[in-house]
């Protein structure tokens, strides 16, 4: 299901390919995410709510989650 897709992660979740982080990937007009340590489970939404979701998180509104 996943085969072909070109996943993304942070460089902030390090050099080492051991490193659990969460992935991104454009797919059909989507994006794919997925946890690298967990990569069978997929959560697609849409461009806009993954930006929406973006801007909180540079405006600080879940730093209270980490």
């Amino acid at each position: 299901m996943t085969d072909g897709i070109k996943w993304q992660k942070s460089s902030f979740s390090g050099p080492d390919d051991n490193q659990s982080c969460v992935e991104l990937a454009p797919v059909a007009g989507a994006i794919k995410m997925r946890e690298s340590d967990d990569p069978d489970v997929i959560v697609t939404t849409t461009v806009e709510k993954l930006r929406a979701f973006i801007l909180g998180v540079k405006a600080g509104e879940f730093d209270h989650l980490i």
